[in-house]
């Protein structure tokens, strides 16, 4: 390895919500900044990202490696019951040491590390190494701005929004609804709440804040976290906004059945349905989902997975389920495939949803608002029906339908009660064939095109980031070159 090149870790929280963003950024700091980059992950995923990362165009495998850590035993630690989130932690907290042995067998040590926000306490191995840390934020601004600011609320206004439940109004931002806040936030007696909420008071001590985002898609929110004035006085940290980070795809070179079909399909005329690889919807949603799609008589591709009675995140679990003989999964209505195969898909489990977004066919997308299927949605330009499940879900909504105004959503949060199948057949027919549906087409193009924008000037946030490493490595070349 050659001491002048700037050697980036990475430590990567598992789910390709997660890795994909790391494994984009880092082939963008391997190819356009002259970066090494080590990835770590989780093994769980670490085959996954190395998949990812191998099967993507543009990717310079000299200088990107994707590295394997044993997933920890966590059994003794956390509850079976606790939430995801909980656990992802944890496993990330235990696997610190193994990290901290990695680096130290390195030859030329990292001169940044990158934490993803559910790794934080590799924050500490930055000062045993000497490496400029940064925070990387696989979601959104708005995320940050949760983070930072929830922390520092006195417990009158704290009990103002989870008790009263009125707005969070946050410096520089738009206030956050109560129905829209993150459940880590509502019970200050759970371990979620205990563990979660003082890490925004982590975030300062970082270098900088990664964020996958640009500046026409959350303009407001970091304008505020970049002002010491509003957010940035919390905040502290830098903010580099370099989305979208967003695996490139091309359709006409990706061999799939689904993409065989949608060749066949009229332009922008296919709805796309996915709710991501852990939201599950009830039985009797599902249900009502499925009337609502026949209803509406338009074109679809459907991911379609089992039900999952009380719970939004099925984080995961493998149900089994037995089909009846057409071919309809005997938890959708009976008939099912039969009556909407001439205009429809219904695929189990899994589809290449980056290669179907950008398919010419597909016109719209009905999606659980996971921040990198948002990205996925607008790099292609495809509108959306916004459902949200849990999590930062709710808020990504909110930025979508009011602020962006490129998704429609139903009059209540799928949270509050089943959404009956004559609400979702208007949904799916005002954004396939109405006029509502035409403009945020319109409008979702413009923002693709601002994401192009920001991807072409490859100067911005990164080469910062860039700069502050080589400028960290300067002293070591000094002393190479004149031992040498």
């Amino acid at each position: 390895m050659e001491i002048t090149k700037p050697h980036a870790a990475m430590f990567a929280s598992p789910g390709m919500g997660h890795v994909i963003p790391a494994i984009e950024l880092g082939k963008r700091l391997a190819g356009s900044h002259g970066f090494y980059v080590t990835i770590f992950v989780l093994e769980a995923d670490a085959a996954s990202a190395q998949s990812q990362f191998l099967n993507s165009p543009g990717s310079d495998k000299t200088l990107v490696d994707v590295i394997g850590l044993p997933s920890p035993d966590i059994s003794g630690l956390v509850d079976p019951s606790a939430n995801f989130g909980t656990k992802i932690m944890a496993m990330m907290r235990e696997t610190v040491p193994t990290l901290r042995s990695k680096i130290a067998e390195m030859q030329h040590k990292p001169t940044a590390l990158i934490v993803d926000f559910l790794g934080l306490e590799a924050l500490r191995l930055g000062g045993e190494f000497n490496m400029l840390t940064y925070l990387f934020i696989a979601s959104n601004a708005r995320f940050v701005a949760l983070m930072v600011y929830f922390p520092t609320l006195d417990k009158d206004d704290e009990e103002e929004h989870i008790i009263k439940k009125q707005p969070l109004a946050i410096p520089g931002c738009e206030p956050v609804r109560f129905e829209d806040t993150f459940e880590i936030f509502l019970d200050p007696s759970s371990r979620m709440y205990q563990e979660s909420v003082p890490l925004g008071l982590v975030y300062p001590t970082f270098n900088g804040i990664i964020v996958n985002t640009w500046g026409d898609m959350e303009p407001k929110t970091l304008k505020s976290l970049q002002d010491p004035n509003l957010l940035g006085r919390i905040a502290r940290a830098p903010i580099y906004p370099i989305g979208p980070l967003c695996r490139p795809v091309d359709p006409s070179k990706t061999n799939h059945p689904v993409l065989n079909w949608l060749n066949k399909q009229p332009d922008e005329s296919v709805l796309y349905i996915s709710f991501g690889s852990g939201g599950s919807l009830a039985a009797k949603q599902l249900t009502e989902l499925a009337w609502g799609l026949e209803l509406s008589q338009q074109r679809f591709v459907w991911v379609v997975r089992p039900p999952v009675d009380g719970s939004a995140c099925s984080e995961y679990i493998s149900v089994n389920s037995g089909e009846i003989r057409d071919g309809t999964p005997d938890y959708l209505p009976k008939e099912f495939v039969n009556r909407t195969q001439e205009r429809g898909l219904v695929v189990p489990s899994w589809a290449p949803q980056a290669e179907i977004l950008a398919h010419q066919a597909v016109g719209g997308f009905l999606t659980h608002c996971g921040w990198n299927s948002i990205l996925e949605s607008v790099v292609s330009g495809v509108p959306m029906i916004a459902w949200p499940l849990f999590a930062d879900q709710m808020t990504n909504a909110t930025l979508l339908n009011e602020e962006l105004g490129i998704a429609v959503r139903s009059k209540k949060l799928p949270s509050e009660g089943v959404i009956l199948r004559v609400e979702i057949e208007a949904l799916m027919r005002s954004i396939m064939v109405e006029e509502e549906g035409y403009e945020m087409r319109k409008k979702v193009k413009k923002l693709r095109d601002t994401a192009e924008k920001s991807l072409s000037c490859d100067g911005g946030s990164l080469w910062r980031v860039a700069e502050e490493c080589q400028r960290l490595l300067e002293p070591v070349i000094k002393v190479t070159a004149r031992d040498a």
